[in-house]
């Protein structure tokens, strides 16, 4: 069926948004739909649009000549509280094939319980998969506001959820950022949300393991 055919079958039933959904899903037979739910750091916080390591990835995947359609469904300051209520929805209009999860460095920033956002994590992820989706989680490290054993109890999380679900995982989306020896310069002034030159190393980092869920 091609767009007239849809347009015309959504003037019949006088549903635009059915004959888009429709479209759109149809378009997208048989090519990867990759999911991105996350905050800050996924959403382009103080970049110019197409700076980020999402579009970078976009960028990628079109060199490497992989037909797949991003998803960014990223907003800034969202929890794993918040990713998970939206969730279904996203997995709904979506319907992804791959799921990339890059939540939880604000939960850790405001001090909320461990096993909420690994209970999340979990259920975000065990949605997901229901759903059809390969998951990737990407990690994230924060610093030791709230002690070392608050610290290296977050830090286990997304492993952890990973292992139980058999889910792919990126440990620390920010390594060779945050930890390297150039990190005061690949910062934004708030020293939270890395510059554009720090993007590329962001995506070196989630690159591997998702490259390694999409189709040879």
């Amino acid at each position: 069926m091609n767009r007239r055919d849809f347009i015309v079958a959504g003037m019949l039933v006088g549903n635009s948004g059915a004959w888009s959904a429709a479209f759109a899903q149809a378009t997208r037979a048989g090519k990867p739909v990759i999911l991105v739910v996350g905050d800050s750091l996924s959403a382009e916080y103080g970049l110019k649009r197409g700076e980020g390591w999402v579009p970078l990835m976009e960028k990628r995947l079109a060199e490497q000549k992989i037909a797949a359609t991003v998803i960014n469904a990223s907003i800034s300051g969202d929890t794993t509280s918040g990713g998970r209520a939206r969730l279904a929805a996203l997995l709904t209009q979506h319907k992804p094939t791959h799921v990339v999860l890059e939540l939880g460095g604000n939960d850790a920033l405001r001090g909320l319980p461990i096993q909420n956002t690994e209970d999340n994590l979990l259920q975000m992820t065990k949605a997901a998969q229901a759903a059809g989706a390969k998951v990737l989680i990407v990690g994230i490290q924060v610093p030791p506001n709230y002690g070392s054993d608050y610290l290296r109890r977050f830090e286990a999380i997304f492993e952890k959820v990973a292992k139980a679900t058999q889910a792919a995982v990126v440990p620390f989306l920010l390594r060779g950022v945050a930890d390297g020896p150039d990190a005061a310069s690949l910062f934004q002034a708030d020293r939270i949300h890395p510059v554009a030159s720090a993007q590329p190393r962001m995506l070196d980092n989630v690159w591997p393991e998702l490259r390694k869920l999409l189709p040879k």
